[in-house]
């Protein structure tokens, strides 16, 4: 049966690779699409006539106002794309895969039916558009994250090559900005992305759960459309995992482990109020503010450093862009890392009786301290106001954000129930998504009294950077704690 199966999992893996690498995403290259917006001459009309020497008003230049609308645009729909998994997380937990990617294809689908048929007259229904797109987008991400189940020891490798993918989806506003530049108008770009929902919903039938995906697997599992299993079965199915859940997980007996080990799975919320939890929210909402306010902000960037030289600005919005892609070549190896020092030091555990609960949390540890390092490298690289420097910001800027997502992810499938991920990731996503929209006050601060200067934010959230470093640590020393002898403890 796992023979038959294999192949059967392998197309639900890639397929789900491309879902998120071509759909789920794309707001993050929104960069690309105001360079689009912007030659559409989308609100254009808060732009001010700029007075010449001889107080002529010659050209359209102070565009501050325009530059505000899209950066609250981006703010409203990144705060929806996290906000939202909370609400989500919840759907998908209560009514499962098929019910949570019918709303996502739906949201979705509207989203890129309306910027198809938005035109500058129009732009301000951008407002609704970008938001509904980012919450169909994490709603495909979500319900593919539970694939990871199906393979076993090598789950956080491939949450976090999901959450790569995530990450990649950004060049696909690079495209459609480079088929514009050939002739292709937007309008045909989106709407074909609008036609790819019928593929949506042949693999949402075909290579998906009605139910989610357990782990551990039980014997014989089966899936989809064709395995034959009816709902009830698969509720069964998930009952039997949860039993297995308890015993492979631990991979020891309760007479071995810490007093401290031999108790139930809390509930949900004695997790929230953890403070394993509330440090990984401002692990998560500090590094997220760096990547949220560079994107948002990036085309305001770009056109003050080239002094306003459009083709210029073009070339570094198609390097970012091209850079965004090879998230989905990075986030992998945070996965691996994770997978292989999970296995090592559950093994440890082995010999030496500690908890492997504890074990397999520390192998989290080197991945957390690693994404705050890359993410304290770009924000010092992207504090430097050099033009040629900014490929480098965006090299590391990839590689972090890459890191980040993935290491959120496979960290909460570690350190917490399985039964309660869907939840729990949604909840740490909308709290991180409230601090997130400190992006939009920061710019206005920064073209406002700061008069285009961001030095002091920049250096306050460098600072900031410093503080995520306490997670890690804080993690580690709980992991050494918990695998002390009982006798020594």
């Amino acid at each position: 049966m796992q023979g038959r199966s294999l192949p059967f999992r392998v197309a639900t893996l890639v397929t789900g690779l491309l879902e998120c690498l071509g759909f789920a995403g794309v707001l993050f290259g929104w960069t690309s699409l105001v360079f689009v917006f912007k030659e559409q001459r989308y609100f254009e009309e808060l732009c001010e006539p700029d007075a010449g020497p001889l107080g002529n008003a010659t050209r359209l230049d102070d565009c501050r106002a325009r530059d505000e609308q899209f950066s609250l645009i981006f703010t409203l729909a990144s705060f929806m794309n996290n906000f939202m998994t909370f609400p989500t997380g919840y759907i998908f937990d209560r009514f499962q895969t098929t019910v949570a990617r019918l709303i996502a294809i739906f949201l979705y689908t509207s989203a890129t039916l309306t910027i198809a048929f938005t035109s500058a007259d129009s732009a301000v229904l951008l407002f609704l558009a970008m938001p509904m797109l980012a919450v169909g987008g994490i709603l495909f991400l979500i319900t593919n994250l539970q694939i990871g189940n199906l393979f076993g020891k090598h789950r956080s490798t491939i949450i976090t090559m999901y959450n790569g993918a995530f990450d990649s989806s950004s060049a696909v506003f690079l495209i459609i900005k480079l088929l514009y530049e050939q002739g292709i108008a937007i309008k045909t770009s989106f709407i074909f992305i609008s036609v790819c929902s019928v593929w949506h919903i042949g693999r949402t039938l075909l290579l998906m759960p009605r139910g989610h995906i357990p782990y551990p697997l039980p014997p014989d599992y089966r899936y989809g459309l064709c395995s034959g299993d009816s709902s009830q079965e698969e509720d069964k199915k998930a009952a039997e995992s949860k039993k297995l859940e308890l015993q492979s997980k631990e991979l020891i007996s309760p007479k071995k482990e810490a007093p401290g080990e031999q108790q139930a799975p809390g509930s949900f919320w004695s997790h929230v109020f953890s403070q394993r939890f509330a440090w990984h929210v401002v692990w998560l909402s500090v590094i997220q503010l760096w990547h949220y306010l560079f994107i948002g902000t990036l085309n305001s960037l770009l056109n003050n450093l080239a002094s306003k030289d459009s083709a210029l600005v073009s070339t570094y919005t198609n390097a970012f862009a091209v850079t965004q892609f090879f998230g989905v070549l990075c986030a992998p190896w945070n996965g691996l890392l994770m997978d292989r020092l999970k296995h090592k030091y559950q093994e440890e555990a082995k010999k030496t009786g500690a908890p492997a609960k504890a074990a397999a949390l520390r192998a989290a540890v080197p991945s957390l301290a690693l994404t705050s390092l890359l993410c304290l490298g770009f924000a010092i690289c992207a504090s430097m106001p050099v033009l040629p420097l900014q490929y480098a910001t965006f090299i590391l800027q990839v590689v972090s954000r890459s890191f980040l997502y993935g290491c959120n992810a496979a960290f909460l499938t570690l350190a917490f129930p399985s039964e309660h991920f869907g939840k729990l990731f949604g909840l740490v996503m909308a709290l991180s998504a409230v601090v997130s929209l400190l992006q939009f006050p920061l710019f206005t601060l920064i073209k406002g009294p700061l008069q285009g200067d961001p030095l002091y934010v920049n250096l306050i959230l460098v600072l900031l950077t410093l503080l995520t470093f306490m997670h890690p640590f804080l993690v580690d020393r709980e992991c050494q704690r918990k695998e002390k002898p009982p006798e020594v403890a």
